[in-house]
């Protein structure tokens, strides 16, 4: 069973030093995104069970946790799964770069932690290069999304959306189903990652980060005295 249905997926986040943070809204950013048309949300556990309870949609839900001994951030280790397993998640996401994680701990017995606790519910993979995408595959996640492209010290050159690499994904990726995500902000780029036809796109700062579409629109706007 599948548990994401196909089209947009809204990223509803807020960290620390962000202006929306502590303030307990995204659920209502998660209404305004399902009154909109979309399918799913992603979001931060804290913020899961309100949004849940709101707008019912499938949730992907994730912990971001910073540890000193890596650059993984997204649901680094066991113990931000645990803090998952309490929470009305639908999919639970996971980094599945190939970098050295957390507390010794591996991508694989993470993978092989979440699928034992997930009680059917499934499991996706950030990825950021082809490799980590038919890795993930192997291992047997769900769905593999390119949120982590142009974010490791590898892929920085890569503008993005990257929608060739997208392309490539669902050229090599056998049995996951590939979502886009990553640097989409115009309809322009909706419309160029729907000719490659993945499984769904998520769309976050676009919609839900006013200071970053604040800043993205000042930045273009060259006024005359």
């Amino acid at each position: 069973m599948n548990h994401l249905k196909r089209g947009l997926i809204v990223s509803c986040q807020a960290v620390k030093g962000e202006p929306l943070y502590g303030y307990g809204i995204m659920h209502l950013f998660a209404k305004a995104a399902k009154e909109g048309g979309a399918t799913g949300i992603r979001a931060l556990v804290d913020d899961i069970d309100s949004i849940k309870n709101e707008v019912g949609l499938p949730i992907i839900g994730l912990v971001k946790e910073i540890y000193n001994d890596s650059e993984i951030y997204i649901t680094p280790t066991k113990k931000e799964i645990d803090r998952l397993l309490a929470t009305k998640w639908d999919v639970l996401c996971m980094d599945a770069t190939l970098r050295a994680r957390p507390e010794g701990e591996t991508l694989e017995g993470l993978y092989e932690y979440a699928r034992a606790n997930a009680n059917g519910r499934e499991i996706m993979a950030d990825v950021s290069t082809l490799e980590e995408a038919i890795n993930a595959d192997r291992l047997g996640f769900d769905y593999i999304s390119t949120t982590m492209r142009g974010y490791t010290p590898y892929t920085t050159q890569y503008e993005i959306p990257d929608v060739d690499f997208v392309a490539e994904c669902l050229k090599h990726v056998k049995n996951a189903k590939v979502i886009a995500e990553g640097g989409v902000f115009e309809v322009s780029h909706m419309e160029r990652i729907s000719e490659v036809n993945p499984y769904a796109v998520v769309v976050g700062s676009a919609i839900t980060r006013p200071k970053v579409i604040t800043e993205r629109l000042l930045g273009a706007l060259k006024l005359e005295d």
